[in-house]
């Protein structure tokens, strides 16, 4: 009975996190757009959990849905100056598509190869230290590229909102 409460939540906060980043993509408002990010995160937040890692599903939960949300909002809604101006155009791009296909298929053929292994659980979950060790030790660089990325994203919704010199 476990298993299948843990696979039907499992699918719950998939369809979730797929469908608020499909909303987040499609809407063409930016308010809307950060909402359904604050979904994604928080379906993400609820899949750690599911996988028993409390601790990085409290951080997901916090961090990321509280607080990156919050500043995300706070941002779009202190450089906006026009209504007009939460709405983005829908932009086709043949080459974004192209590039979607080519990583969906990598996706596809990496998952395709692997087959039906089942990785081994660890007998204990590890603890909080052994988490900061690894953190500091192999993720470092992703973490910091993620928050160089975040800062990009800043950065450029100040750019986009500042006036034009005429």
């Amino acid at each position: 009975m476990s298993e299948t409460v843990n696979g039907v939540t499992f699918i719950i906060l998939a369809f979730a996190s797929i469908i608020g980043a499909i909303g987040m993509l499609t809407t063409r408002n930016i308010v809307h757009a950060s909402f359904w990010l604050l979904e994604v995160m928080v379906a993400v937040g609820g899949l750690y959990l599911l996988l028993s890692a409390e601790f990085l599903a409290v951080v997901q939960i916090l961090v990321y849905a509280g607080a990156v949300s919050v500043l995300l909002l706070f941002v779009i809604m202190l450089t906006l100056r026009r209504r007009e101006d939460s709405v983005r155009p829908v932009e086709i791009s043949i080459g974004g598509g192209v590039l979607a296909a080519v990583f969906g298929t990598v996706i596809y053929v990496a998952i395709a190869q692997y087959g039906d292994r089942v990785a081994e659980m660890p007998d204990v979950a590890p603890g909080v230290a052994e988490l900061g060790e690894l953190l500091f030790t192999r993720w470092a660089l992703p973490f910091e590229v993620a928050s160089l990325v975040l800062l990009v994203a800043l950065v450029g919704a100040v750019w986009w909102s500042k006036e034009e010199d005429r």
